[in-house]
């Protein structure tokens, strides 16, 4: 059965991209996280071009490798370039949620405006029975929120950036993580929990106003 995972890059205040990320230039200024996927010298069996240190380049590879599909928000989507018209995963096809309906660039997107729900059970159908990767903090929040991610893998970089946009928003609740693996590299910490499932809060009841439900 697919899980739902988020792997994403981190800096040690929270930011997963450096300041004034925008269209055309993602990841901000002054980012530095993704230093690591070329500071080492094993290469990478998914990602053409990575070469990464031996500890990193087991964890990495191991979660590309469970890719089947990925997920990503429309702002991660623009500030990307629409992924040059590809996807971010080599293999994996690509999943836009919008609140808008639009063309997708070419046969590897498809673009959801119906809801996360919809979103996320459009991506497990086309990764096969593979993982759904998602990215950027707002749909992963929304993810969490709702009870759908299974998996956080937070590669933290040490860099505080002090701005940014932020891997987590606010929640609704708490929500428990189980350690899974924590793995130190040169130049990154690679910390995977698993996410403790509790079911969505349930809405308040309507207040009944002269016997009639409003």
């Amino acid at each position: 059965m697919s899980k739902v995972i988020c792997g994403l890059s981190v800096s040690v205040d929270g930011f997963i991209t450096g300041c004034d990320p925008r269209p055309g230039h993602g990841l901000g200024d002054g980012g530095v996280l993704f230093d690591w996927y070329g500071s080492g010298d094993v290469p990478s069996t998914v990602f053409a071009g990575f070469r990464l240190s031996a500890p990193s380049v087991r964890v990495f590879d191991e979660l590309a490798s469970r890719v089947g599909a990925s997920l990503a928000g429309h702002t991660t989507y623009t500030d990307s370039d629409d992924f040059a018209g590809g996807a971010p995963h080599p293999t994996a096809p690509l999943v836009v949620l919008s609140h808008e309906d639009f063309p997708p660039a070419n046969e590897r997107q498809t673009i959801v405006s119906t809801g996360l729900a919809d979103a996320v059970a459009e991506a497990k159908r086309l990764a096969r029975g593979k993982d759904v990767g998602l990215m950027g903090g707002v749909l992963v929040t929304e993810a969490l929120a709702a009870g759908l991610v299974d998996e956080l893998i937070l590669h933290q970089v040490p860099v505080l950036l002090g701005a940014g946009r932020r891997f987590f928003h606010e929640l609704p609740r708490h929500i428990a993580l189980r350690i899974r693996e924590v793995v130190s590299a040169p130049d990154v910490t690679h910390l995977h929990y698993l996410v403790e499932k509790t079911p969505p809060a349930e809405p308040a009841a309507s207040a009944t106003v002269q016997g009639d439900a409003r």
